[in-house]
């Protein structure tokens, strides 16, 4: 199989972005338009993994590195529901980096894994998350702008992705994103839900 690169990101929130998604819209045409419905499930035990459930499906990312205010994330884990207990045990709650409970079935629906493991856990938290994603090529960088609601509070996001780290320095002048923090959905959910402190 080929090798896969993982890409370096650079992610920003903002109640709203004015001159970037305009200048974004200039620069390139829309591509295509996606909608999604997630559940990210945060932990206070840790900032470097990233967990995510899309149509039954689990998805865990790690943190790799930074590079020139740029952060590179790796596929960890994937996974479908109904998940056996012991794959739970063994590698969904060591990327949560909390207090393991007591598994009280074989096997987990989403639904059991949800009302029964996570809801009850002191350090983690359900988030729910809808996601209109609009998608856009800058200086051959994928380019999003989202319109995002994350229990319930509506937000947006712009994100630069590539392999190529200039190529995203580059397409992040084009659009105007200089002054912008660089954060993760993992930080940034964290934030508006309470559990790390705003900037």
């Amino acid at each position: 199989m080929p090798d896969i690169r993982p890409r370096f990101e650079f992610r920003t929130f903002a109640q709203g972005f004015g001159l970037v998604e305009t200048k974004i819209r200039q620069l390139s045409p829309l591509d295509k338009i996606r909608e999604s419905r997630e559940i990210y499930i945060v932990s206070a035990g840790n900032n470097e993994n990233n967990t995510k459930i899309r149509d039954d499906l689990m998805d865990i990312k790690v943190f790799v590195t930074r590079e020139k205010g740029l952060e590179q994330w790796n596929p960890r884990m994937k996974g479908s529901f109904p998940m056996k207990a012991s794959t739970i045990a063994g590698e969904v709650f060591p990327a949560f980096g909390v207090t393991m409970p007591r598994f009280d079935r074989e096997e987990y629906t989403l639904d059991q894994f949800l009302t029964e493991i996570i809801r009850p856990h002191k350090e983690l938290v359900a988030v729910q998350v809808f996601k209109r994603r609009f998608g856009f090529s800058i200086n051959d960088c994928i380019t999003e702008f989202a319109q995002l609601s994350i229990n319930g509070a509506a937000i947006q996001t712009v994100a630069v992705e590539s392999v190529d780290v200039p190529a995203i320095l580059k397409a992040k002048e084009l659009v105007g994103l200089e002054e912008y923090e660089n954060v993760n959905y993992l930080l940034a959910i964290k934030r508006i839900i309470g559990m790390e402190p705003l900037p």
